[in-house]
């Protein structure tokens, strides 16, 4: 509510009933600006094509579990291929039922990411839960050509 101070010399204010709206319309006009800066933010539909990592590298183990995924989709773990229904009984005889070490997982780039994130559910239904994910590291270099199949 608003008061007038028209005449000061009556003694009694009247009031105003018009209500000032330029401040409510500010706080409109600056959240729509945000949403519409936002908005477009928020979709996902970029394709992705993941680059080389330049994390710092971790230390590694004295005797790393490396499980590989060919480009065939078959596994090896360490330089031996290995049947996934035997994953757990090798990975066992391997870390000595040691399930808290640390897997080290590694796929060729044409794996397609369905057919690797099979492999992690393997490995974790076999009770493996420290995955590793291995990458090349970033060298500052431009990387190497794509050696795709060829038209």
């Amino acid at each position: 509510m608003a008061v007038s101070l028209k005449d000061p010399q009556d003694g009694d204010l009247s009031e105003v009933s018009d209500i000032n709206v330029t401040p409510f319309i500010d706080v409109i006009l600056v959240l729509l600006i945000i949403f519409m800066v936002a908005a477009p933010l928020s979709t996902v539909d970029v394709a992705v094509d993941l680059p080389v990592s330049n994390a710092q590298p971790q230390p590694r183990p004295d005797t790393p579990v490396f499980l590989t995924v060919k480009g065939d989709l078959s596994l090896a773990l360490g330089n031996d291929g290995v049947p996934r229904e035997a994953l757990q009984a090798t990975l066992d005889r391997q870390t000595n039922n040691d399930r808290e070490q640390r897997v080290f997982l590694r796929a060729d780039g044409a794996v397609a990411y369905r057919e690797l994130m099979d492999v992690m559910n393997l490995l974790r239904n076999a009770g493996y839960l420290k995955i590793a994910l291995v990458g090349l590291e970033d060298t500052g270099q431009s990387p190497a050509p794509a050696t795709g199949p060829k038209p």
